[in-house]
């Protein structure tokens, strides 16, 4: 089985290839450029490298949310390309969950936190049980305090990762030095190399959608649509 890989939730913009297990190729950029100049053109450069037929490809993974209104979109209108000019199925692989398959093998909680601003992350609780990853606490958005609340009662270490770290790493470190640390900066952020190898789990586990039903999982409403609700909100008042 052959897996291609997107993954444009966060700040980086990453594409893999997987094959049985192994890690033919990925990609993986941190930069302030859009991922709608990115991806497509890493995308090409990686077919090129491992001389990569597009149509050996049996799925196309995705990172699908929550995390960046816009990287999501594009994301996830690339592999819905891709997948229907393929004829192929999509893995629909949490954004939370590739990122903590960075950390296959530790036996401590993981936490990874990606910021949604106003004091609130995208955040999920997961610890590997037997070399598989499993939820502790299912993904959601919520208050940095009320997560910092939460992993104080877990029985143990707590691993932070994620684009929220730089910005709340300050308070998690206030909280406990002994019970939360961080991922190091080559495991702390999203990487197509972990959607894929998820990617291939979850498809032959069955886990796959069609081109056509498959849509991003955003979690809660963009900025823009919360500032129109609140604008209409008083309006009506």
């Amino acid at each position: 089985m052959k897996v291609l890989a997107i993954d444009s939730s966060g700040l980086v913009a990453s594409v893999a290839v997987v094959e049985e297990g192994t890690l033919l190729a990925e990609y993986t950029i941190h930069h302030k450029k859009t991922h709608s100049q990115t991806l497509l053109p890493m995308l090409d450069e990686v077919k090129k490298m491992i001389e990569l037929d597009l149509k050996s490809v049996d799925y196309i993974a995705v990172a699908a949310g929550p995390g960046s209104f816009t990287g999501l979109r594009i994301g996830s209108a690339t592999a819905k390309g891709l997948a229907l000019a393929l004829s192929k199925d999509i893995v629909e692989v949490p954004t939370l969950e590739g990122l903590s398959y960075n950390l296959w093998g530790t036996d401590k909680y993981i936490c990874p936190i990606i910021d949604a601003r106003r004091n609130q992350v995208y955040t999920g609780v997961y610890r590997f049980v037997r070399g598989e990853l499993t939820v502790v606490k299912k993904q959601d958005a919520m208050d940095m305090d009320e997560l910092l609340d939460y992993c104080e009662r877990l029985d143990g270490q707590v691993i932070f990762l994620g684009d929220g770290v730089p910005v709340y790493k300050e308070r998690i470190t206030a909280r406990s030095e002994e019970q939360f640390i961080f991922a190091p900066a080559n495991r702390s952020h999203q990487s197509a190399g972990s959607v894929a190898t998820l990617g291939e789990i979850y498809a032959k586990q069955g886990k796959v959608v069609s081109a056509a039903t498959h849509e991003p999982e955003y979690l809660r409403k963009s900025q823009a649509e919360r500032e129109r609700e609140e604008r209409n909100s008083d309006g009506n008042s």
